[in-house]
């Protein structure tokens, strides 16, 4: 983990320019597993090297995948095949990264090995139970300890089932995980979802060659197949685009262009959400890239109102909200969110924080059970906890484009989980923004 660093945000600027995010970390994390279970050799472009993604590459190398690079964003994985994973002479360190060890749970539950998975504090302290119980439905032995919490403890050499599982909450974590565990199940598995949520693993098993069945609110796949090696374009992560889209959204004079940016229709509800406030947000040059809808998004400052955010929206915004709190509080007039009580078992609890955050500066907020209701007003200055969460860190630092006074933002050096450099690039685009012990 990087070493302990805070955020310095000085009052006031604008942002302006063209910049190009860090690669998505969702398909970044889903390339590197695929790619190591694929036949033939898999190349990656744009690879997202933040220690999330990196994360997941050390971990299949430890079970013995040969793994070119990261160089500047390119990886070359050496598939193994279905059957060719190795047993790792330890546990595999996850860091941080919930998507990491959600997905591998499932991936592992059908390997020849016994396998441990473990993370840094702040993973140990996430549900797990919502990936392991309907695994062990499949047949799968992962344990937890008492609390449902990691490390996990992956039992080898079992025959998975596959299921009909009905997500009880929406949930692409849960739902790719079961998907990966139903690549090795006898028959088919299958997964309902109550409200869409992205389909990254989707796309990629068809693009990886893998048969999957898709029908409304219903995926679907059948276990024996194979994957293939292929090419992949990571795009431009639409989480980490969103703190620069509110950012130019709340900050007078502001004009940016965010190049190539993932526009997958399950991730776009922060421009739905931004513009239902008022934001002026152009969606260009849109094209397909690798399977993935990708465009360049041009943003200009406007005065935004509150508004009551549809639920609908929520599942296809759930990251970006530490973000979009930050608009609300820059809006004029109430913002209410329900229906993302997903929001309290994040890398931090993101209501509370991002709540108790808003109130240091000045702002009259008040957190719900599933969500919060934000008044809009004028930021002054102050100190922010953002609790080791890279999204609440970064969504902090935005807020200095409205603020009266200088804004420090502590425990940040997580943002090197989704955004190296992320501090150079804001101040690229206008933000007097500046690391600090």
């Amino acid at each position: 983990m990087s070493e302990e660093k805070n955020f310095r945000i000085q009052p006031g600027g604008t942002l302006r320019g063209t910049l190009r995010v860090p690669g998505d970390k969702s398909i970044s994390h889903r390339s590197i597993m695929l790619g190591s279970l694929a036949e033939g050799v898999t190349e990656v472009s744009g690879f997202l090297e933040g220690e999330d993604s990196l994360a997941t590459l050390n971990a299949f190398r430890a079970m013995g995948i040969a793994i070119e690079g990261p160089h500047d964003g390119r990886v070359v994985i050496h598939g193994v095949g279905m059957q060719g994973l190795q047993a790792p002479a330890g546990p595999l360190d996850l860091g941080n990264s919930g998507t990491s060890m959600r997905l591998l749970s499932g991936l592992l539950a059908a390997q020849a090995f016994d396998c441990e998975l473990i993370g840094d504090a702040s993973l140990s302290r996430r549900p797990m139970r919502r990936v392991t119980e309907p695994l062990a439905q499949m047949g799968a032995h992962v344990e937890t300890t008492a609390a449902g919490t990691p490390p996990l403890r992956v039992r080898g050499g079992t025959v998975l089932q596959g299921i009909d599982y009905e997500l009880p909450v929406p949930s692409a974590q849960v739902k790719s995980c079961l998907l990966l565990a139903g690549l090795y199940a006898r028959g088919k598995t299958c997964v309902t979802e109550p409200a869409p949520t992205r389909d990254h693993t989707e796309r990629m098993l068809e693009g990886f060659g893998y048969p999957v069945e898709r029908s409304a609110s219903r995926v679907c796949v059948a276990g024996g197949g194979r994957l293939r090696g292929t090419r992949i374009d990571v795009p431009a992560d639409i989480s980490s685009a969103a703190f620069f889209l509110v950012g130019a959204s709340i900050a007078p004079g502001a004009e940016l262009t965010l190049e190539h940016v993932g526009v997958n229709p399950t991730r776009t509800g922060v421009i739905e959400i931004l513009r239902r406030m008022g934001a002026e947000i152009e969606v260009a040059n849109e094209r397909v890239v690798g399977g993935e809808p990708v465009a360049d998004l041009h943003v200009r400052g406007r005065e935004l109102h509150g508004i009551r955010v549809p639920e609908d929206q929520v599942p296809l915004a759930i990251d970006e909200f530490p973000a979009l709190f930050v608009a609300a509080a820059c809006a004029a007039g109430e913002t209410v969110l329900t229906g993302a009580r997903e929001l309290r078992v994040k890398e931090s609890d993101r209501i509370q924080v991002m709540v108790d955050g808003l109130t240091a500066l000045g702002i009259e907020a008040r957190a719900t059970e599933d969500g919060a209701v934000i008044q809009g007003g004028q930021m002054v200055g102050g100190r922010i906890d953002s609790h080791g969460d890279h999204r609440i860190a970064m969504a902090f630092a935005m807020a200095g484009l409205r603020a009266s006074a200088e804004i420090t933002a502590e425990d940040c050096a997580n943002v090197d989980t989704s955004f190296p450099d992320f501090c150079a690039l804001a101040r690229q685009a206008g933000l007097a923004v500046s690391e600090v012990p």
